[in-house]
């Protein structure tokens, strides 16, 4: 399951994010590379909360800044 998932985050990154065309992800790691490392750490069902979480604080009223995986 975690390849499945991380296969799909790594494809949105490849083709569906640069048809975005605005500025990079405001935290680091961006928010893909944080939730594939969420699921490669904690797997699918903890990781994948743990990135929809970080996708919903990822908004403009947000500062953004170094955030790492727990």
């Amino acid at each position: 399951m975690k390849k499945i998932f991380i296969g799909l985050i790594k494809f949105y990154r490849k083709y569906l994010s640069p048809l975005k065309g605005h500025a990079t992800c405001k935290y680091f790691p961006t928010c893909s590379q944080y939730a594939i490392e969420a699921i490669e750490k904690y797997g699918v069902l903890k990781g994948g909360l743990l990135a929809v979480w970080r996708i919903l604080r990822c908004n403009p009223f947000s500062k953004g800044g170094y955030d790492p995986v727990p």
